[in-house]
């Protein structure tokens, strides 16, 4: 066994990834250039439930942070966030990586093993809740809430990564050679699983039974057009979150269609984490969220997400990240903001009903013609 390195304190760690499945932190560990011992000195909350390993990306280090065995959803996605920075307040930034259910459309070509990454697009910070919002009068579904941005030196990132690619080809399938060279043992599940094992159907036709689609009868599958390389794609843009798990392709274009946003892929964390941990979401495709959703690709799908993490933190700068305000703070700004906004909406509307209350003009005239008449 090799030996681990411990640092002399947990504040040299300064990257949070997130992973929620113990499979994508099988990935996430898997990746690490270095893996390290529990720092010295690091004193871990009494209610922080979280497992942790520590180890190094490139030049930073980074801690990965497991929810409980058997615990998911947006509720303890927020609590995990929340113990993260109670245990390790010195965080700079976080990211949340894992495995998610494609929303393929006519235009956007979406595979298993394709990366999604969280991108904010002018209206929303990459994050769309697809349970959370209210009915109206005409039968339609209004979105409610909105999230925080990602952490701006993980954006810059992101946009000099977006740039390399227009010159050279990812790096994530070299990465993913490198680990099962590394683990011999994960080739086979960690591997890509094959064309012929990636198929699409009609949102309209529902899975026949059965562990595989053997029954399905692959004729009624959507022919798409081959692709040159088996290399995961990279897509950029909304990815929608909420605790209900989607396994139902009425239930994925409902949500197409109720976001009102072209969403990538749907999850069940991120939601619950990106207002008490800034983040930067990526997700491996596993599904296509609906009823022919099977396990066979979620450990390939864990694996390119994982190594695109692993790609996109060697081009963030150490000294950016060195000056880069620490998450806690970032949240607290993020709840003045809204507290500030709030007041100003208060005092707004508290003057537009003052603003808009009646005058009578004749019951104040004739009040004061009455007061001058009785002198």
């Amino acid at each position: 066994m090799v030996q681990k390195r411990k640092l002399p304190c947990p504040e040299f760690y300064t990257i949070a990834w997130i992973a929620a499945l113990p499979i994508e932190r099988a990935a996430a560990i898997a990746l690490l250039d270095e893996r390290h011992d529990e720092p010295e000195g690091f004193d871990q909350h009494s209610k922080d439930d979280n497992a942790y390993d520590w180890g190094k990306v490139g030049q930073h280090n980074v801690v990965i942070a497991s929810l409980p065995a058997g615990l998911f959803g947006t509720a303890s996605a927020a609590i995990t966030g929340s113990q993260i920075l109670s245990s390790l307040p010195h965080i700079k930034i976080g990211l949340l990586v894992g495995i998610g259910g494609g929303i393929p459309r006519p235009g956007r070509d979406i595979r298993l093993g394709d990366v999604v990454v969280s991108q904010p697009d002018g209206k929303c910070g990459g994050i769309v809740q697809y349970d959370f919002g209210k009915a109206k009068a005409d039968s339609t579904w209004e979105r409610t809430g909105s999230f925080n941005m990602p952490p701006t030196v993980l954006l810059n990132a992101l946009a000099k990564l977006q740039a390399e690619y227009e010159l050279e080809d990812s790096q994530t399938t070299k990465t993913l050679e490198a680990m099962i060279t590394k683990f011999p043992r994960m080739e086979t599940q960690y591997s890509f699983q094959g064309v012929d094992n990636d198929i699409l159907f009609p949102s309209t036709f529902k899975h026949s039974g059965g562990d595989t689609c053997d029954l399905c009868g692959l004729s009624e599958q959507v022919v798409r057009e081959k692709r040159e390389s088996t290399d995961p794609v990279v897509h950029y843009g909304l990815i929608a979150s909420g605790n209900t798990l989607v396994n139902d392709a009425d239930t994925r274009e409902n949500i197409f269609k109720l976001a009102e946003e072209e969403c990538l892929c749907v999850e069940t964390v991120a939601a619950g984490l990106a207002n008490v941990f800034p983040c930067l979401v990526i997700r491996g495709i596993s599904d296509y969220a609906d009823s022919h959703k099977n396990d066979r690709w979620q450990r390939y799908a864990s694996a390119t997400a994982a190594a695109f993490a692993v790609e996109l933190l060697k081009h963030v700068p150490v000294r950016q990240l060195q000056v880069a305000p620490r998450a806690v703070e970032l949240v607290e700004r993020a709840n003045q903001s809204i507290t500030e906004l709030n007041e100003t909406i208060k005092a707004a509307h508290k003057g537009f009903v003052v603003r808009s209350l009646p005058i009578s003009w004749g019951a104040a005239y004739g009040s004061a013609s009455n007061e001058l008449e009785s002198h």
